[in-house]
């Protein structure tokens, strides 16, 4: 994920926490999601930011959270697209923000 000096993350749970963490990887960093989460949800409690933009306009963190822009675009390490948004987290997901994979060829 981005460092930008540590800023806090975007979003913050309040008074919740009795879901099982499960581990995920953005960006080679391990982060806890919680059970239940959306990939978005979970990059956000641990980052500002969603991922940085391909086409160099800087950093996204989502816009319609339900699936229908193009804002929240990550992808897998073997390179395969998700939408942050309506991606439920799974434990052992290796996720890449900022540089887009290519898939193997050979």
């Amino acid at each position: 994920m981005p460092d930008l000096g540590n800023p806090p993350p975007l979003f913050r749970r309040i008074g919740e926490g009795g879901r099982a963490v499960v581990p995920i990887e953005v960006d080679g960093v391990p982060i806890p999601a919680r059970e239940g989460d959306t990939l978005l949800v979970a990059i956000l409690t641990n980052g500002d930011r969603a991922r940085t933009s391909e086409f160099g306009d800087g950093a996204r963190a989502g816009f319609c959270l339900m699936g229908a822009c193009q804002d929240c675009w990550v992808w897998t390490v073997d390179g395969a697209r998700l939408r942050a948004c309506t991606t439920p987290v799974a434990a052992g997901l290796e996720i890449v923000t900022r540089e887009v994979p290519w898939p193997s060829l050979v």
